[in-house]
């Protein structure tokens, strides 16, 4: 089993910044790619920003420009630094992580956090 920890949820005015962090552990697995999804009330889960092992990203469009994720693989951390936060950025945040173990490949997710961008 690998287990996600996350942190650095919180409430913060439009324009405003705040920075997110998932560490992960477990024994006998490599983690491959990391990720952020995201999920406001009433809608579906979407992909936030996504970070391979050798450090390849991928952005929502909706972020581009202003979300920067990154990761440390020595500490097994994805961060996902968030600047110039909007109200419909609010959603709760969700980090993903595909760890593979001999030949599979496994999907681990964090317990969420909570980010709220007042106006």
């Amino acid at each position: 089993q690998v287990q996600l920890v996350e942190s650095g949820g919180g409430l913060v005015q439009a324009g405003g910044s705040l920075r997110l962090s998932c560490a992960a552990s477990g024994s006998n697995f490599k983690i491959n790619a990391m990720g952020w999804y995201r999920q406001a009330p009433g809608e579906q889960r979407e992909l936030v920003a996504a970070i391979t092992s050798g450090g390849s990203t991928n952005y929502a469009d909706s972020v581009k420009g202003r979300f920067t994720i990154s990761r440390d693989n020595a500490k097994n951390t994805v961060y996902l630094q968030m600047n110039s936060l909007k109200p419909e950025d609010t959603a709760v945040y969700y980090c993903d992580c595909k760890a593979r173990r001999g030949i599979y490949e496994y999907d681990y997710w964090g317990q969420g956090t909570q980010v709220t961008v007042s106006s």
